[in-house]
């Protein structure tokens, strides 16, 4: 419940008096429908296997990715949990000089500064809706000498996202390394947006996926990466501990890949409270909504009033939590983000807020 990342839930409770169940968490950007109702059922049927070992080749849970994802298993690594593998990456690369974005995910510097890499820093411009400007990334790339580029698309926690098409174009004109954090990508069109095909032509390529936050299953801490190089595949997973996946992860992936009416009904709930969230806060004047590819929103206080820190205190009481961005590199304390929960937490939020800034 508590993390660096967001809100802590048990020093808001005891505060306020609330019930956890009472609180409204639109800082944790995870889908509100929960996990796939058949993933769900299988594990309920299963779970006398807590004394079993999990297959140590993982069969039905590579066949469920592969057929997910369209890519095959000798590209897949597993992990547990997907900042495992983040960390794996950026060691065994071990990058003199490497490009992050600001805002993002505050993870890949403090992985960065384990190693004493030179931390060149890209930031995003709000005029241009965070969007990242290729032909500049490009001159950047050649002029500091950049071993790896990491990016999560969409980004977190501007929601913009970068079309495929141009990553491609991208990654094969820069001799570097690149780490794309797809953490967010089922939220958007994958076809449009993911790098996944990429990999099949890009051998300096690693893409990462979450199941915390599309697929609601944050406590199985399973993750998975995509390359097609090969040595980045075996120097990796050599090191790689057998039973890395716990055997209920492999149970509920097993079946949660495979489970496309749950996926596009996610989707499709997701994608139509957003747009009814966006449309509303944009009639508010001193409101700027960021676009966003992803299950949560960036808003900026332009008159500057209030903070995003004063927002949040005002929602507090009402048990609806928003991120505060001022934490993020290359935002201040206007910004905050909130993800899409269920619809009748989403309409509450949207009157407080209207009410709050008006």
């Amino acid at each position: 419940m508590k993390s660096s990342h967001g809100a802590n839930l048990f020093e808001i409770q005891k505060e306020y008096g609330f019930n956890i169940d009472e609180i409204k968490d639109f800082s944790s950007n995870v889908n509100p429908l929960g996990p796939s109702p058949k993933a769900m059922t299988k594990l309920e049927k299963n779970l006398n296997k807590v004394g079993v070992y999990p297959d140590p080749n993982y069969d039905q849970l590579l066949s469920s990715i592969e057929e997910y994802t369209n890519v095959s298993r000798d590209k897949i690594l597993l992990t547990s949990g997907s900042t495992n593998l983040i960390s794996s990456f950026i060691s065994l690369i071990n990058p003199k000089n490497a490009i992050i974005f600001n805002p993002s995910y505050s993870e890949y510097e403090r992985e960065l500064n384990k190693i004493n890499s030179n931390i060149i820093s890209y930031d995003l411009d709000k005029s241009n809706d965070f969007a990242i400007d290729c032909e500049k990334l490009t001159r950047m790339i050649k002029e500091n000498d950049v071993s790896l580029v990491i990016l999560t698309n969409p980004n977190n926690p501007t929601g913009y996202a970068i079309e495929n098409e141009k990553l491609k174009n991208l990654i094969k004109s820069s001799n570097c390394y690149f780490m794309i954090d797809e953490t967010y990508v089922e939220f958007s069109d994958v076809d449009k947006y993911s790098a996944v095909k990429l990999t099949q032509s890009c051998d300096n390529l690693l893409v990462i996926r979450s199941t915390s936050k599309f697929f609601a299953a944050a406590g199985i801490r399973l993750g998975y990466g995509i390359t097609g190089n090969k040595k980045l595949y075996d120097d990796i997973n050599k090191h790689t501990n057998l039973w890395n996946i716990n055997i209920f992860a492999d149970i509920l992936g097993g079946e949660m890949f495979t489970d496309t009416d749950y996926h596009k009904k996610v989707f499709e709930f997701i994608n139509r409270e957003k747009e009814k969230m966006i449309s509303t806060l944009k009639k508010i004047d001193c409101l700027k909504v960021y676009p966003s590819k992803s299950n949560f929103v960036l808003c900026e206080i332009l008159d500057k009033k209030m903070t995003a820190h004063d927002l949040r205190e005002k929602l507090i009481p009402y048990a609806l939590i928003i991120r505060d961005c001022a934490s993020f590199n290359n935002l201040n304390e206007y910004f905050f983000r909130f993800c899409i929960l269920d619809e009748q937490s989403n309409d509450k939020l949207l009157k407080l807020i209207e009410n709050i800034l008006k």
